[in-house]
């Protein structure tokens, strides 16, 4: 017990041990508290594709408010390049916006509406763990440009009489002395510059040159992403602030994507358990059988997208969905099984031989899950 009670090896701590940081000082020592895994690029989910997000998100909150139909992104010898053709950041703001913590203009008001950026972080942290980051607004004419070296402004330049498009254009290089050696894997870039246009219909972009364009929203991306040959032909449903696209493979387990504001809820979150309730119950009562839910589930191939507004996510990479209501008074279980007790009911109705289809595998999973069971 005496060697417990015994301080003399626990190290000074005193006043001099307190240390207050900036917050570009805490982003370039604890980058991992805001933008995931630092690593060297070969896992999809590392630092450096939440970055190309980070920027990318706010060029898609310009289309989500009907400003900017294209988006050009280029990546070439490690420099990301992100143009849009929205409104432009104001440019008095200009240095703040991408600069300073905690400021921007989705906190309230009119100016962005369920769109994926809101807590003021995202393109800030991008500056300051980046060797070299410009942004550059215009608007009607008038453009400004600042550039920053490690989150530390380093120039800033105003022009007038300029003839290019209103938007904003970033260009960053990622800090090596934060990172250590790197490099992007395109598959990874691609893949997530495919699910924004699955996701943004009518809105095109580009990655050094290739056009992504979908017709089809989630439809496209299941039919994308799919590995074998679904049972039926995949059911498409829409609404407004909401997209589902569902069927069914012959494997095992359940397969999902999902989306909040255009953001992919890797770990899901409240929407797409409500989906995999509402699915169960909706088909229960179409039948008018009480089957098992997870017979109904297993082999789904499904997705969802959702909008609304303030969004709760419960980490900074925005993975996981965590609201329990799409609107004040509104949860999302009810949004979304009323949603799908209404349009999947109504499709089935309609398409007798995708109903039978269904029937017949959920049946199958009942017995193949009876005869493992014993």
């Amino acid at each position: 017990m005496a060697d417990l009670l015994d301080n003399k090896n626990t190290g000074d701590y005193g006043d001099d041990a307190i240390v207050t940081l900036s917050p570009r000082e805490h982003i370039r020592l604890r980058p991992g508290m805001y933008v995931g895994v630092v690593g060297d690029g070969s896992q999809p989910d590392e630092a450096l594709y939440v970055l190309i997000k980070e920027v990318v998100d706010n060029s898609i909150d310009e289309f989500i408010m009907g400003a900017g139909r294209r988006i050009d992104i280029t990546i070439e010898d490690k420099m990301v390049s992100v143009r849009d053709y929205g409104r432009g950041i104001p440019l008095k703001s200009l240095s703040a916006a991408v600069g300073q913590m905690n400021t921007g203009g989705k906190y309230g008001g009119t100016a962005f509406k369920k769109t994926v950026g809101l807590n003021g972080v995202g393109v800030k942290a991008v500056n300051m763990l980046s060797s070299s980051f410009t942004a550059r607004s215009v608007r009607d004419g008038e453009a400004r440009t600042v550039v920053f070296a490690q989150g530390l402004e380093v120039s800033d330049t105003w022009e007038s009489g300029v003839e290019e498009k209103n938007g904003t254009y970033i260009s960053y290089r990622v800090d090596e002395e934060v990172f250590g050696p790197y490099d992007y894997n395109m598959e990874y870039v691609e893949q997530k510059i495919r699910n924004y246009s699955y996701l943004n219909l009518g809105l095109t972009l580009t990655l050094n040159g290739r056009s992504f364009v979908s017709k089809n929203g989630l439809l496209d991306l299941v039919n994308d992403t799919m590995t074998e040959e679904p049972l039926y032909a995949p059911i498409h449903l829409t609404g407004e602030d909401i997209e589902v696209v569902i069927t069914h493979g012959s494997g095992y387990g359940e397969s999902y994507d999902s989306f909040v504001n255009g953001q992919h809820t890797t770990q899901g979150g409240t929407h797409q358990t409500a989906l995999r309730a509402a699915v169960a119950k909706t088909l229960k009562e179409f039948y008018h059988k009480d089957y098992d839910p997870s017979d109904i589930r297993t082999s789904i191939i499904a997705a969802i997208s959702i909008k609304v507004d303030d969004p709760l996510f419960e980490n900074q990479m925005k993975t996981k969905f965590g609201s329990k209501e799409v609107s004040p008074g509104v949860s999302v279980n009810n949004f979304v099984a009323d949603f799908l007790g209404k349009h999947l009911d109504d499709y089935l109705h309609k398409h007798p031989e995708t109903a039978q289809i269904l029937q017949k595998k959920i049946v199958e999973n009942e017995k193949e899950r009876k005869a493992i069971s014993g």
